[in-house]
């Protein structure tokens, strides 16, 4: 029996505790796994778990009755409602489903995607569960993604982009030109996707041997939704390519962003 202080202490359910199960086949499309879920006890409502889609997994079209937050936290995904065009989700990116929509999410085809997903319950259901998503359905033209230039560091209102302080001085065109062609332009065009964009340009600057250019781009391909694990495949593969030396120092750099330690320090 639950004491009344047992009742309000906080609860801490630690990992190891837990256990990963597969998404039920008749609710999902695809590989998908589910981890962490938990469950508010009363007067809470809320429920959720963190879900992994491989890629081309989906959920099946359901509704919420009290709609659902997901928060991306890794690679690249996508979710509609019945009517709507597709959207691409990314890490970071906070989606709200309000209730009674028919909807779907899931990875995208290429890239595994990573969300936690919350919802609550009403009259002790949280979800409905309706046909799956086909393939022609979840193949459509994505909608278009609005899209913050990456390298002008978010500058606040007034201050200088970054490219504006390296060169603006001296150059200031080639700055202007960098914040609204390259920045501004190249990298919102829909033909290739962020992630995409990211990483040919870790790619190009793996080959030059640019270590001070590749600090960014790592950050920025990780914001992208590119993972550490892909980074470090793709350099590995660049090093056959681009030479070794090149790839140890892509190594380093990479080490340097991603905050890991190496095991002669």
């Amino acid at each position: 029996m639950t004491t009344a202080s047992e009742a309000k202490a906080i609860v801490v359910t630690r990992s190891e505790a837990q256990t990963s199960r597969q998404g039920p086949a008749e609710n999902f499309t695809g590989s998908v796994r589910v981890d962490q879920p938990f469950q508010a006890t009363a007067p809470g409502r809320a429920s959720g778990a963190r879900v992994t889609f491989e890629p081309g997994a989906r959920t099946a079209w359901h509704s919420h009755p009290l709609g659902q937050t997901l928060i991306v936290t890794s690679g690249v995904g996508r979710v509609q409602r019945w009517g709507d065009p597709v959207d691409e989700i990314r890490p970071g990116d906070v989606v709200w489903i309000p209730p009674g929509q028919k909807h779907w999410h899931g990875a995208s085809s290429t890239t595994s995607m990573s969300h936690i997903a919350i919802s609550e319950q009403l009259d002790g259901k949280s979800v409905d569960w309706m046909e799956k998503v086909t393939d022609e359905q979840y193949g459509a033209a994505l909608r278009p993604r609005p899209a913050a230039a990456p390298a002008r560091d978010a500058a606040p209102a007034g201050q200088p982009t970054r490219a504006q302080q390296l060169m603006g001085d001296f150059a200031p065109k080639l700055a202007q030109l960098t914040d609204d062609v390259l920045y501004g332009d190249v990298w919102a065009r829909p033909q290739l996707s962020r992630r995409d964009r990211s990483l040919v340009t870790i790619s190009a600057l793996v080959a030059l041997n640019r270590p001070d250019q590749l600090r960014a781009h790592f950050a920025l391909a990780r914001d992208n939704g590119v993972t550490e694990q892909e980074i470090a495949e793709a350099i590995t593969h660049l090093a056959f390519y681009a030479g070794w030396p090149s790839a140890v120092t892509a190594v380093t750099v990479a080490r340097e962003v991603f905050g890991m330690k190496s095991d002669k320090q």
